[in-house]
This record gives C-alpha cells, structure tokens and sequence, in this order.
C-alpha cells in the first residue's frame, strides 16, 4: 500500500502550529458543498441552461433549484441571461462562465471516482472522450512538467507571495 499522507514542509510540518482557516477547499465546498449544486454544474456541462429543465434532470423542487442557481450565479459560476419565447414572460436561463468551466475537473474527477468506487461493476453508463481523437478522457494529478504526482510525491508548502505593494514602493524609493 502506498502512503497515504501528502508531505507538509516547513510551518506546515507543525500541523499544530497552523489552522486551515483559510483553505482553498473549504472556501469552495462554501460555495459548491451540496449535491444539489454539484448535481446542477454536471447538467450544465451537459448542456441543460433552463430552470425547469434543472430541476426535472437534477430531482430536485423548484424551491431548491431556485436558491442554488441563484447561489451559483451570485458566485459567477453562472450567468443569467433573459431570454423569451413569443407569447410568454421573459424568463433566464443559465449558461456557465470561465469560472463555472474551471470547475469541470473537480466535477469529471467525482464522475471517474465514483465509476470506479461506488457504481456496481465500477463502469458508468456513459463514457467521457475527447471529441478530436476519441480518447478517453480522465483527471490526473500532475505537475507542470507533466508528471504523474501520487499522494505519496505530493509536496505541500507555504505559499509564496508577492511583496506587498508598500514594500515594493519602500523598495523602490530607496534604490
């Protein structure tokens, strides 16, 4: 079995000397951290932009497709355009953004986990390819030289940051 921890370096390494209040993964589990929300995205990608038809295809009420698209455009994840058919109201459709894009491999990455974990046989009933050669598609963790990176090679460091812009203009004076 291989190892089952990522490898924290520096301050990190004291896991009792930090707090993970400001964790990436739990600001965005604050704003996709339901199943309706999750369940909504996937439709999106799929290509669903009317409230009805999230609700009906997601199984959820209209109350509740409600305030999840309404939390899911408020967040930009979404956007809301008008669009009306003659001789009815004015109502909005959904179409996802750069930012609601950027989700797919989180949302892909459930789809492939939960084939292989929890879905009898650990096949879906669907398959994701790539639409210019036909090769499945997968998510991958990956450095950005391109190497597979297992939990067990997987390094976890402070952020660097930029120097504030004060101190750039302290810097600057002073040269």
């Amino acid at each position: 079995m291989a190892n089952d921890a990522a490898f924290l370096t520096g301050m990190l390494a004291d896991r009792s000397a930090w707090r993970t209040n400001r964790c990436p993964i739990d600001k965005a589990l604050q704003v996709v951290g339901t199943r309706s929300a999750m369940l909504i995205l996937r439709e999106a990608y799929y290509g669903t932009t009317r409230f009805d038809d999230f609700a009906d295809r997601v199984g959820i009420t209209e109350a509740v497709a409600a305030a999840r698209l309404r939390e899911l455009a408020g967040t930009g994840l979404l956007a809301r355009r008008p669009y009306k058919e003659p001789g009815q109201r004015t109502r909005f459709e959904y179409r996802l953004t750069d930012k609601g894009c950027d989700l797919m491999p989180v949302v892909f990455g459930l789809f492939d986990w939960g084939a292989k974990h929890v879905l009898p046989g650990g096949r879906a009933s669907i398959e994701l390819s790539h639409a210019d050669c036909g090769a499945p598609v997968r998510v991958e963790v990956r450095c950005a030289d391109g190497h597979d990176v297992p939990l067990e090679h997987l390094v976890i460091s402070q952020a660097r940051r930029a120097p504030s812009t004060t101190a750039s203009l302290r810097k600057r004076r002073s040269s």
